[in-house]
């Protein structure tokens, strides 16, 4: 094997943690390419095989997304969806992490050689249960799944039908509490119903680009560069940003900032007077702090060139 080829056992500093809440943790990872991509927060994402233009879109939208934000795509590294959102993650400059139902150095399928090996040279890797040289076997996609829910902090569902091997994955992430998330789409097509089934059911549902980045915000505390000119304007202090950064996902309370920032009630006030008084946030009736209708439109895609 090459040297960036790896054996990874569950006492070593590299095995992810996440892994271990599975009930049946792989004992070993056999990896390729780089260790410390393993670390980063990771968006797992999935959809069809077979997908249609729409769902090809939505993960690549979706990975584009996820690698501006700083937040790493793993995916299954199989055709459609999931080919698209890797490929994105790597032009996008992010992180992508494939993980395979087959040996790490086996190239399966055989259109996603490229891909792979993009996977690794950009700075991702290459994972599988399997050791070296262990050709695809249907059995074992359905535990490759698994693994792929547990990397991840959130499952991004961009287009399955029914029935569908996403659903496995879904369920994995659902037994180990991660988030679901899933991109609705038309009644009419058949490659949607297993993502509307799961929209039904209780899966947030991911309406445009504006509500994933609210969501990788809220699960992962970040923001996407760039995104927040209002706040690179107006010269913010850090305790400013981090609260922003919070209200961009939900309003909250004064009592509940104090606790955010580790300010007594008096200190929170003046930071939110100061935030009032320069529109970037609104008291609503209830009396919570939410982020105003300016930031929220210049977060957006469409205004977020808008100046202020």
């Amino acid at each position: 094997m090459d040297e960036q080829s790896y054996e990874i056992y569950t006492n070593d500093p590299h095995y992810p943690a996440s892994l271990t809440e599975l009930s049946d943790a792989p004992p070993v990872l056999y990896v390729r390419g780089n260790l410390e991509a393993l670390k980063r927060p990771g968006l797992s994402i999935v959809g069809a095989r077979g997908a249609t233009p729409y769902g090809r879109a939505i993960a690549e939208m979706a990975a584009r997304v996820a690698a501006e934000s700083g937040i790493a795509v793993i995916s299954g590294g199989a055709r459609g969806c999931d080919a698209a959102a890797g490929a994105e993650a790597i032009e996008a400059g992010g992180t992508h992490i494939a993980v395979l139902g087959c040996g790490a150095d086996v190239v399966y399928p055989k259109s996603s050689r490229r891909l792979l090996e993009q996977t690794i040279v950009s700075g991702g890797a290459l994972v599988s249960l399997d050791p070296w040289g262990t050709p695809p076997r249907r059995w074992a996609f359905p535990r490759r799944n698994r693994v792929i829910a547990a990397l991840g902090l959130a499952l991004l569902v961009t287009e399955a039908g029914i029935p569908s091997g996403t659903f496995s994955t879904a369920e994995a992430a659902l037994e180990l509490g991660r988030e679901l998330l899933a991109v609705p789409g038309s009644i009419l097509s058949n490659s949607s119903r297993g993502s509307n089934r799961l929209i039904a059911e209780g899966a947030v549902c991911i309406a445009d680009e504006e509500a994933l980045e609210v969501a990788i915000s809220r699960i992962f505390g970040v923001l996407r560069p760039g995104r927040l000119a209002i706040q690179q304007r107006e010269d913010m202090s850090e305790a400013e940003r981090h609260l922003m950064t919070a209200l961009v996902a939900s309003p909250i309370t004064i009592e509940a900032i104090g606790r955010l920032l580790n300010l007594d009630g008096q200190a929170a006030l003046i930071l939110v007077s100061s935030l009032l008084s320069r529109g970037l946030v609104e008291r609503l009736v209830d009396g919570r702090i939410s982020a105003s209708a300016a930031t929220l439109h210049a977060l957006s895609s469409v205004g977020h060139h808008t100046t202020c």
